[in-house]
């Protein structure tokens, strides 16, 4: 599948990634993969052992995200800023490795064209990169 959307405008990205259908089976991808990659083990240790509200909460922050419906804040109360939700976590660059994997390798299984997942990677990289950032910061206080 190719296109030639502009992601990132209005919500071109939710319907990009299928909606909430898409951005469900995404997350549901993503989440088996950590729980089968060796090198993702340490972070999903991170998590509880079911991920039925994890993957809940992934898959509405993404929809808010990717500027579908605000689902996240309408189940759970206030938006969410990933980086602030993780501080308390011991997350370093090798954990932001790991699930940088773990979504590339969800991405790879999704019907979506193939500038959208790399665009998609790209800008997830970032609150990723953030989270490592102001983890460290927490953790060597």
């Amino acid at each position: 599948m190719t296109s030639s959307t502009t992601y990132g405008s209005g919500d071109t990205s939710y319907q990009a990634a299928g909606q909430l259908s898409g951005l469900t089976q995404l997350v549901n991808d993503f989440y088996d993969m950590m729980d089968s990659l060796p090198e993702a083990a340490h972070i999903r240790a991170m998590h509880p052992q079911d991920l039925t509200v994890s993957r809940d909460k992934l898959t509405l922050f993404l929809s808010s995200w990717l500027n579908g419906p605000r689902l996240y804040s309408e189940k759970y109360g206030k938006g969410i800023t990933m980086p602030q939700a993780h501080a308390h976590l011991p997350i370093d660059d090798r954990d932001r490795s790991a699930w940088m994997e773990c979504m590339n390798l969800a991405l790879q299984k999704q019907d979506y064209a193939e500038d959208f997942k790399a665009y998609l990677l790209t800008q997830l990289n970032v609150p990723a990169s953030r989270i490592v950032t102001l983890c460290k910061r927490h953790h060597n206080k």
